[in-house]
């Protein structure tokens, strides 16, 4: 019954996913408003949801909120309560900040605390706005807040090669994973042009020093898909969140990854390879996993040393590597692909020893639809793959064909 036995939740897991349960339980909530670049419409699409918010008696309260002088957003604070904006004194200037203790003191259902990546005014709590939003979420209190793709921190030095334009303020990119929502909001290259030129994004001097620089249309296309991308690798990480919370084991085909299976064998290093050109084809991940069975004496120095380099070349190909224990070796890889919600698997042509068969899973024999002389046949470990986690693609690969040695010079 080990089909049966597999399927029981992992008590670690669950412990943890209780204690994380129980942790967001007394946390606020973070909402992301995130868009390509200034101008989208992030802030307006905030304050749009507030005031639907409040509508249905939440308390809502602006903490700050940058209009820019754009008098269509400004109209959409009628209505809400606005905190006053801090007093900072620096260097003989006054710099109003976002006043993080009276927003505490208020302890609104919600705060709107707009930019994300702003820098504090030296002399404040925090150096950073993510900083104050931190506290606020601790406190139990909810936030929305807006953000531009260039600010996330591991993105911006990909878009000020593309731009030519380094900005410097960034948010770290744990922040915005750990973010309970994302709203994209999204705008064609062509329409926030048009924005721009109606003077709905900046100002007419800024605006026609933006054209020159930052906003031009292939920035801006680049921009967004750079926005959409990460967009869909937030959603993606709620949807194995919400696989883990429920403990739900098949595959759903919602995004596309590839994982690698190899042994000790000359052939790992192709089918490494061949799963790495797949994975940049699909744009996708790429896992790499071995078994780590028992064994009745130890492993080969030889099989050690091969494996070692076949990992390390997963890592240089920038692979998700791990090594799985077991014996059963189809109930392992299929316990990885359903926890990594992986849709296609790459083995390679080596056929397993009689060992090696006697260890492939119990369980796949068991959930196989049985036909007569079925379990009298040679089955190879695709095979056994197939049958216990038939929601998968199973790539074997053909079978590599070593080159013959070149003929030197003047030899017959």
């Amino acid at each position: 019954m080990a089909d049966i036995a597999g399927e029981r939740p992992d008590p670690d897991a669950l412990l943890k996913t209780l204690d994380e349960a129980a942790r967001q339980a007394v946390r606020g909530k973070l909402r992301v408003y995130f868009g390509a670049s200034a101008g989208v419409g992030k802030t307006y699409a905030m304050l749009e949801a507030a005031r639907a918010q409040a509508a249905q008696g939440s308390t809502v309260l602006a903490g700050i909120v940058e209009t820019h002088g754009r008098r269509d957003t400004a109209a959409l604070l009628d209505g809400l309560a606005v905190l006053p904006l801090k007093d900072v004194a620096y260097r003989g200037h006054v710099l109003k900040e976002f006043d993080l203790d009276g927003a505490l003191a208020a302890r609104p259902d919600l705060v709107l605390v707009d930019e994300l990546a702003h820098s504090n005014a030296p002399g404040s709590r925090h150096a950073k706005r993510w900083q104050d939003i931190q506290e606020l979420l601790a406190a139990g209190i909810n936030v929305w807040t807006t953000l531009n793709v260039q600010h996330l921190d591991s993105l911006n030095e990909a878009v000020g090669s593309i731009t030519g334009v380094r900005v410097w303020e960034t948010v770290p990119d744990e922040i915005f994973d750990a973010a309970d929502e994302v709203i994209l909001v999204d705008l064609s290259a062509d329409e926030l042009l048009r924005r721009l030129k109606e003077g709905k994004v900046y100002l007419p001097e800024q605006a026609r020093h933006a054209t020159r620089n930052f906003f031009r249309k292939g920035n801006l296309i680049a921009l967004r898909e750079l926005a959409l991308r990460r967009t869909a690798d937030h959603v993606d990480d709620d949807v194995q969140a919400y696989r883990r919370d429920r403990a739900i084991e098949p595959v759903w085909r919602t995004r596309e990854a590839v994982v690698a299976c190899i042994g000790p064998d000359i052939d790992a290093d192709y089918v490494i390879r061949s799963a790495h050109r797949l994975s940049q084809q699909l744009d996708c991940d790429l896992h790499v996993v071995t078994i780590d069975h028992p064994r009745a004496a130890p492993t080969p120095v030889a099989e050690q040393e091969r494996m070692q380099r076949s990992l390390a070349l997963a890592d240089a190909l920038g692979a998700r590597t791990e090594t799985l224990a077991g014996g059963d070796m189809v109930d392992a890889v299929v316990r990885d692909v359903r926890r990594h919600n992986i849709t296609k698997a790459i083995i390679g042509r080596t056929r397993a020893t009689g060992l090696q068969r006697l260890r492939l899973s119990v369980s796949a024999l068991l959930t196989a639809a049985i036909t007569p002389g079925w379990l009298w046949r040679r089955h190879s470990f695709a095979d056994m793959l197939a049958a216990g986690c038939p929601e998968i693609d199973i790539i074997r690969l053909g079978a590599r064909r070593c080159l013959p040695a070149p003929r030197l010079a003047g030899i017959r």
